[in-house]
């Protein structure tokens, strides 16, 4: 994958695997699989040659969709409970 700017596009713009291309921002559907199950994210940013047709997705989009679907996305964290420290709820002896 070619290096990027902090937007997220390429920094000379020109195709890594022909050479030749300009590489332009598209939005294409994005397949991954995630356990076991065929994921796809509609109007997804890429970087397209106009020329090989060669996909390099943003690093941005890609990390924020891998945040979303991370399993803990979205749990709440139980609190965790210190040895020998009395709550609220527990009586005291």
């Amino acid at each position: 994958m070619k290096s990027k700017n902090s937007e997220g596009a390429p920094q000379n713009g020109v195709c890594s695997e022909c050479q030749t291309g300009v590489l332009r921002l598209q939005y294409l559907t994005y397949f991954t699989w995630l356990n076991g199950e065929l994921i796809t994210v509609p109007n997804f940013p890429a970087w397209v040659c106009d020329v090989c047709g060669r996909r390099d997705y943003d690093d941005r989009a890609v990390l924020w969709l891998n945040t979303l679907l991370a399993p803990e996305a979205g749990r709440r964290l139980s609190p965790r409970r210190r040895p020998g420290v009395i709550g609220a709820d527990q009586p005291q002896t």
